[in-house]
């Protein structure tokens, strides 16, 4: 059984999700339809419990044919961050959890993701290609600063010289530069920063527990200046709320040393879809309407569209304009150049150097 709470409920400060959507597999449901009481702790209910998650596989393969990877690595299932349009909340359904504040402090770890990993590259049906971190969820959310499972599946990732790409919207990863240049010197790795809004404020209310803009300019800053390529992606863009930001964006994010951008539109499927406009009519009521309106001028009228390819940009005239300003701003700073490539040459299975090293003829 999962809730359903009331969006006017006290315990949700720096969440994201203000509802619970009822889980789609689940027949029965509790709807509490009273608040809490005075006394109760409004924190507690939001505190968050990261559970043991015993996965047999730690390498997904992708099946999107919108999507530029065929192999991902997502260490954690649910994210701290909290962001209100997360398209990957409906994702925890499957697990018994809601898509709302389930999705942001139930995390379940793969505790076995690195010794999984390394078993995989092992294998010698494993022909060596990029792999990427965060295909769902942050690999370099909250959690990962105790247990460090992003860290470790990339020092495996080293080990063996498997390239991988990065996404992610959390400065924890300049935490990690001790591995990541060093793979940059050959060609292993790239790293894609989310930057949804410049506006500190609308950010904060949109994505709680992600850092600020600049901070995440800092670390595309940082990670630049420490050799390792690195690109923005201005995602989701949100129709009639972050749209006219996208210049102010890709100007700071080439200021700051970024080489590519990428966008992706406003994605609403399945219950991100009542949690996200309950959140925009909780903060923005007088432009709700508006909002709601200019997503559905890009979906055909309705709210999300999930045909391949269109489902990431969104069609019609607005969805258009959308695409053309992008465009015109990534070649105005110099973004539309893409990254340099990952080089799967490099790629060793451990003790495979030894060997060759005394049959140099083999």
């Amino acid at each position: 059984m999962t809730r359903t709470t009331p969006s006017d409920f006290k315990n949700r400060k720096s969440r994201g999700a203000r509802i619970d959507p009822a889980n789609r597999f689940e027949s029965t449901r509790i709807e509490r339809d009273v608040p809490p009481e005075p006394w109760d702790d409004p924190e507690k209910a939001a505190k968050t419990t990261v559970l043991v998650d015993h996965a047999k596989t730690i390498l997904t393969k992708n099946s999107s044919p919108d999507i530029c990877f065929n192999y991902s690595i997502n260490a954690y299932r649910g994210c701290e961050h909290g962001c209100a349009y997360c398209y990957a909340r409906p994702t925890h359904e499957t697990l018994g959890f809601n898509a709302g504040l389930d999705f942001e402090t139930k995390i379940m770890m793969k505790v076995d993701a690195p010794k999984l990993l390394r078993e995989a590259l092992m294998k010698p049906s494993w022909e060596p290609e990029p792999i990427a971190m965060s295909g769902v969820t942050d690999c370099y959310q909250p959690v990962e600063r105790r247990y460090r499972l992003t860290r470790a599946c990339l020092e495996v990732l080293h080990e063996f010289r498997n390239p991988v790409s990065i996404i992610t919207k959390n400065v924890l990863i300049l935490r990690d530069l001790d591995i990541l240049a060093p793979m940059a010197e050959m060609n292993l790795v790239e790293v894609f920063i989310s930057v949804t809004s410049v506006d500190r404020e609308l950010a904060s209310k949109m994505e709680p527990r992600t850092p600020p803009p600049e901070m995440k300019l800092e670390a595309i800053r940082r990670l630049s200046a420490a050799g390792i390529p690195v690109g923005v992606n201005v995602a989701p863009i949100v129709p009639g709320l972050t749209d006219k930001e996208t210049p102010k964006i890709l100007e700071a994010a080439a200021e700051a040393g970024a080489r590519s951008a990428d966008y992706v539109l406003l994605r609403l499927p399945l219950a991100v879809k009542p949690i996200f406009l309950d959140w925009v009519e909780h903060h923005y009521p007088l432009r709700a309407q508006h909002v709601r309106t200019l997503i559905e001028d890009t979906r055909n009228g309705e709210l999300y569209d999930t045909r391949w390819g269109t489902r990431q940009t969104g069609e019609g005239p607005y969805a258009q304009q959308i695409q053309t300003m992008f465009k015109i701003f990534a070649k105005k700073f110099g973004l539309d150049q893409g990254m340099p490539g990952l080089d799967v040459s490099h790629f060793r299975r451990p003790g495979e150097w030894k060997q060759r090293e005394l049959f140099p003829n083999f």
